[in-house]
């Protein structure tokens, strides 16, 4: 297994796995993005995220994509966004490979620390996080607004 910073080239099979980890988490239709969305956010002058890939016989089969936030308590963190290994390589490793080199960045960047979601139901990465000494914190909740909520607020709010 290889571990890699991802590449342009690489934006079609970091797609795959965001779909595939959409579907995991029962939201099959919930993927908007493209491969051109990742491409232009993700490398061009001022990225909005970076990504790691594992590769397994030339073959992305995993990637963890993060980017930096600013935290009023921490300063400098990495969120990371998605961490996904193909379904047929999951328990060989990749999951652990891939965490493992996010956590190498956030020192090498000397942040004070990493952020990132896991499914209230999903047990067995919640016990994988725990067991390498991350906290999960259930008494936070996770408020989003998606387009729709946008473009309501702004008619009904702001007008």
């Amino acid at each position: 297994m290889n571990i890699r910073v991802g590449k342009k080239e690489d934006m079609k099979a970091v797609l795959s796995l965001i779909q595939e980890l959409a579907e995991f988490e029962k939201e099959p239709d919930a993927v908007k993005v493209t491969e051109a969305d990742l491409i232009r956010d993700g490398f061009g002058e001022k990225p909005l995220f970076h990504v790691f890939v594992a590769e397994v016989q030339q073959e992305i089969v995993g990637i963890a994509l993060y980017y930096y936030r600013y935290s009023t308590w921490k300063g400098k963190i990495i969120h990371l966004e998605d961490l996904v290994v193909k379904n047929s390589m999951r328990g060989q490793g990749v999951g652990y490979a891939l965490y493992s080199e996010i956590i190498r960045q956030a020192q090498r960047d000397k942040v004070r620390r990493i952020d990132w979601n896991v499914l209230d139901w999903n047990t067995p990465a919640i016990d994988f996080y725990e067991k390498t000494g991350a906290k999960v914190l259930n008494e936070w909740c996770v408020a989003q607004m998606d387009e729709d909520g946008i473009a309501n607020f702004i008619e009904k709010k702001l007008k």
